[in-house]
C-alpha cells in the first residue's frame, strides 16, 4: 500500500478551537479508499461490520470481566480489539471499536449495555420537556476516543481506520423506547403525533453525531460510517419527512473533511436511494437487495458495499465461495452500469458463533476475485 504520512498540523479540532491534531494520513494506494472514490483498487477491498467482537477469542479473552462501554472508554483497549481482525484476516479496513451508544453516555445520558439485550436507558425521552433537557456532547467528552483513534494510526501502516457514528433516527429510537424494539411503536407515535418535538430531537442528536464523527476526523481516520441500524423500520415516505434532513445535515457538516462517507441501515431496500441522497459517498445494502438491483436504486457515482448474508459463514466453504462470487459478479455488474466501485462486507455484522478461519478463508477469496 502508499506512503503514510502523519505529520502534526493546526486545524480547528470539534469542540477544542486550535487544537495541533495529526495531518490526515495519505493513502493513494489503500483499496478500500481507492474503491470508494471512483478509482480502481489492486485488488477488491474487503473487512466485516463488527469483526472486532466476540467471533474472536482473543477479543473474548482480552473483554473478559470488562463491560462494553468501560472498553470503548479505555484508549488501549480500544486500540487493540481494533487491531486484533485486521492482523488476523488482514482485511482492507480497521474499524473503530466503539458503540453508537458511546456518544449519548458521554454527553451524561443514564444508559447502560445489558448483556443479551443491548443499550437500556434509564429515563426515555418521549416530551417536549424530555428533549429540551438533553445534554450537548462536547468534543473532550469524547477526548479517549481521540486518543485511541492516535494509538491505531500509529499501529495501521497502510491500512485505512474507518470511523463510524449512529444516525440520529437510530439513537433517536434507542431513547425513545428505552432500548432496542421491533416495531418501534413509540418513536413513529412521537413522529406521527407531535412533528415538532421529533424534528428537535432529531436535532439534537445529529449535532451529537457531528460532534462525535468531528471529534474523529480531527484524530486522524480515514473514513466514516454512518450506521442508520433501524432506519428500515419506515416507510420511503415516513423517511424522507422525518429521518433524511438530519442525515443530510450530518453529511453536510463532515463533508469537508475529504474522507469517503459510507451510509448503512438494515432492511433498507426500498430506502437505498434516498439513503443515497443523503450525502454519502457509499451506500451499504444488506443481503436481500442484489448489488445490481442496489445500483439502480442508488443511482451513478455512488461505491456500493456488502453483501454476504451472514448466516451463509455457517454453511459449507462451497456454498460460502459460491455465494461470495455471485456478489463480486452482481457488484462488477453494477459498476459497469455506473456504481463508483465496491467494498465486499457482510449484509450486517459478524455473528458472534462464526468460526474466524471461515472469515480469513473469505478475505483470501475475495482478494483474488
Amino acid at each position: 500500500m502508499g506512503d503514510v504520512t502523519t505529520g502534526a498540523r493546526e486545524t480547528t479540532n470539534a469542540g477544542m478551537p486550535g487544537k495541533p491534531v495529526r495531518g490526515r494520513r495519505h493513502l493513494p494506494d489503500a483499496p478500500l479508499l481507492a474503491a470508494a472514490t471512483g478509482r480502481t483498487p489492486s485488488h477488491r477491498p474487503v473487512w466485516f461490520m463488527r469483526q472486532a467482537g466476540r467471533s474472536l477469542p482473543e477479543y473474548r479473552e482480552i473483554r473478559s470481566g470488562i463491560g462494553m462501554l468501560e472498553s470503548c472508554f479505555d484508549p488501549a483497549l480500544v486500540c487493540e480489539i481494533t487491531m486484533q481482525p485486521v492482523r488476523r484476516h488482514q482485511v482492507d479496513g480497521a474499524i473503530l471499536f466503539s458503540d453508537i451508544v458511546v456518544p449519548l453516555k458521554a454527553a451524561g445520558i443514564d444508559l447502560d449495555i445489558v448483556a443479551g439485550r443491548g443499550p437500556v436507558v434509564a429515563e426515555p425521552v418521549r416530551t417536549a420537556a424530555d428533549v429540551a433537557a438533553l445534554p450537548r456532547l462536547e468534543g473532550d467528552e469524547v477526548g479517549a476516543i481521540a486518543r485511541a483513534v492516535d494509538l491505531l494510526l500509529d499501529e495501521l501502516g497502510g491500512t485505512p481506520l474507518i470511523g463510524f457514528a449512529g444516525a440520529p433516527f437510530t439513537l433517536a429510537s434507542y431513547l425513545v423506547e428505552g432500548g432496542p424494539s421491533r416495531g418501534h411503536e413509540r418513536t413513529k407515535a412521537l413522529m406521527y403525533s407531535d412533528p415538532q418535538t421529533w424534528h428537535r430531537l432529531a436535532g439534537a442528536l445529529a449535532d451529537v453525531t457531528i460532534t462525535f464523527l468531528k471529534t474523529q476526523l480531527d484524530a486522524g481516520v480515514d473514513a466514516i460510517q454512518l450506521f442508520d441500524s433501524w432506519a428500515g423500520a419506515l416507510s420511503l415516505a415516513d423517511y424522507r419527512e422525518y429521518v433524511l434532513p438530519h442525515s443530510e445535515r450530518v453529511f453536510a457538516e463532515i463533508e469537508g473533511a475529504g474522507v469517503p462517507r459510507i451510509h448503512f441501515g438494515v432492511g433498507t431496500a426500498e430506502l437505498l436511494g434516498a439513503m443515497g441522497e443523503a450525502g454519502a459517498d457509499v451506500v451499504g445494502v444488506d443481503w436481500r437487495t442484489p448489488l445490481d438491483v442496489a445500483q439502480r436504486r442508488v443511482g451513478d457515482g455512488k461505491a456500493l458495499q456488502g453483501n454476504l448474508d451472514p448466516a451463509v459463514l455457517f454453511a459449507s466453504p462451497d456454498v460460502v465461495e459460491a455465494h461470495a462470487r455471485r456478489i463480486c459478479a452482481e457488484a462488477d455488474a453494477a459498476v459497469a452500469s455506473g456504481a463508483a466501485g465496491h467494498i465486499f462486507n457482510l449484509g450486517h455484522g459478524v455473528p458472534p458463533d462464526t468460526d474466524p478461519q471461515v472469515l480469513t478463508d473469505l478475505v483470501q477469496l475475495v482478494h483474488s476475485l
